[in-house]
């Protein structure tokens, strides 16, 4: 289970610095960003937008961690943007720039990031569990792209959400705005794995700890060219690909990793 301190991160500018919390805490290799503030249903505000790049950055650049979790507190995992901060026009275009540069740290992220829903993903907040590598969720999660129903099509979000499911679903989500269930989630390729939510944690868990047990220099060098490849087409993603596994060959932790297979022992990783 998850063990250690919690820190809150009480980000200060808008109305109340209750409205901008995120709690963090590591667990031996792995590192928790939680949403914490059901009451505004975990929007996606500026200042939460600037306090997950950041604690996503940190926690790339520590060694000691191989993945990441993203989670939230309560029934929602995250409507989407402010929309009170969408209606002043001087913010309009800070949201959806932090918004892009979220996106970017996330692909640039040294190690995966994991997202973790136990309820409704909207709008940017289901552009967020899109945009992980990895997405576990509950039986009862759903997700949408509601935008068009209030004449803001969810133009962003449909980027990742189309890098990742079926075309058709994703069609579907922007123009309608109706909201799709966990297997519909699963089955079309958004999530990873649903369980039921008195199992979720012990997934997290279970699924940190596996991560945990591989070579961080593997697993930076893998997410790198996953990200480049796909935007290659086949033939010269192949030729690139062989590139990186002779690269990958190099690396002290793949010398390590199949000699321990010789030897019929656990490997002992350098990071």
């Amino acid at each position: 289970m998850w063990k250690s301190v919690v820190h809150h991160l009480f980000r200060n500018q808008s109305s109340s610095a209750s409205e901008n919390v995120i709690n963090t805490f590591k667990d031996i290799n792995s590192y928790r960003i939680t949403l914490s503030n059901p009451k505004t249903r975990n929007i996606l505000s500026i200042d939460i937008l600037q306090s997950l790049i950041e604690e996503i950055k940190n926690a790339g650049n520590d060694l000691s961690l191989k993945s990441i979790v993203l989670c939230s507190n309560g029934s929602v995992f995250s409507a989407g943007h402010d929309l009170n901060e969408l209606t002043i026009q001087e913010k309009q275009k800070k949201v959806f720039s932090l918004a892009t540069k979220l996106m970017n740290t996330m692909i640039d992220c040294p190690i995966p990031i994991i997202a973790c829903v136990d309820g409704i993903a909207a709008a940017s907040g289901c552009q967020l569990v899109a945009a992980s590598d990895i997405a576990l969720c509950t039986t009862r999660s759903s997700f949408s792209t509601p935008g068009v129903n209030l004449g803001l099509f969810c133009s962003t979000p449909g980027i990742p959400l189309s890098r990742v499911m079926s075309k058709k679903t994703v069609s579907y989500m922007l123009f309608t705005g109706i909201s799709i269930n966990a297997e519909e989630a699963l089955r079309t390729g958004l999530v990873s794995k649903v369980v039921q939510p008195e199992k979720l944690d012990d997934e997290i868990t279970k699924l940190t700890s596996m991560i945990g047990q591989k070579s961080r220099d593997v697993i930076t060098l893998g997410k790198q060219f996953f990200y480049k490849q796909i935007d290659d087409n086949i033939k010269s993603a192949y030729k690139n690909g062989e590139k990186i596994m002779l690269k990958n060959l190099e690396l002290d932790d793949c010398k390590e990793g199949l000699q321990s297979f010789i030897e019929k022992r656990k490997p002992s990783w350098s990071s």
